[in-house]
């Protein structure tokens, strides 16, 4: 999977010159938390929600309410905007664009096609990308299970529950416990949970959790 299946698009742009109090109201009205910069289709930074809500004087301040509005009235969204961007172009996988965005703890990246804005991927994209790969939303027996990390070890596992019966709806493996093993994680659909769970503990190292999942 590529950014540009997941990416969100058309994109909400800011010029650099746009008061930080018409940002503030634009975030509000499209419910975004974060916006690319561009000054004549390029590029030239990012404004988050937390850099408006910062650029906004405490109540500790001294200033009457007419001395802060002209104030804001003055500050743009140039002045309080990330100047060094992180991007990523549309054909990368997804799997990396949340690399780098764990890595550098952001919660979103500007999108790149050509090298102009085409899209944003943020953590809210990932997160219903995490919920399709997991079949969140589908219903079936969901399985946790620690298993011994050798060659042909999935081939076992999804060979024996499809002699039950059971169809995989999502399927995925993590860090074992060591080096050694691998906890799996999976959801499957016209299999009995006795059934499952008979199959897989002749096969799993240890069996986790085994549940009904509702839609």
């Amino acid at each position: 999977m590529l950014i540009k299946e997941r990416m969100s698009y058309p994109v909400i742009s800011l010029p650099p010159d746009t008061p930080v109090h018409d940002a503030r109201n634009l975030f509000r009205q499209e419910n975004i938390r974060r916006a690319p910069v561009v000054k004549k289709r390029k590029l030239v930074g990012i404004v988050s929600i937390q850099d408006l809500i910062d650029a906004t004087p405490t109540k500790a301040t001294s200033l009457s309410r007419w001395e802060i509005n002209y104030l804001l009235s003055k500050l743009t969204v140039g002045e309080v905007m990330t100047k060094d961007v992180t991007t990523i172009d549309e054909d990368t996988p997804i799997e990396q664009a949340a690399r780098i965005m764990v890595d550098k703890k952001i919660g979103g990246l500007p999108v790149l096609r050509e090298g102009k804005v085409a899209g944003m991927i943020t953590e809210t994209d990932l997160f219903k990308v995490f919920l399709e790969m997991m079949g969140a939303r589908e219903i079936g027996i969901r399985v946790t299970a620690l298993v011994d990390d050798e060659p042909g070890i999935l081939n076992t596992i999804t060979s024996a529950i499809a002699e039950v019966g059971g169809s995989f709806i999502s399927f995925g493996q993590f860090a074992g416990e060591d080096i050694s093993t691998k906890l799996i994680v999976f959801k499957v659909s016209g299999a009995s949970k006795d059934d499952i769970k008979k199959t897989i503990k002749d096969i799993a190292k240890e069996v986790w959790d085994i549940r009904q999942c509702p839609a």
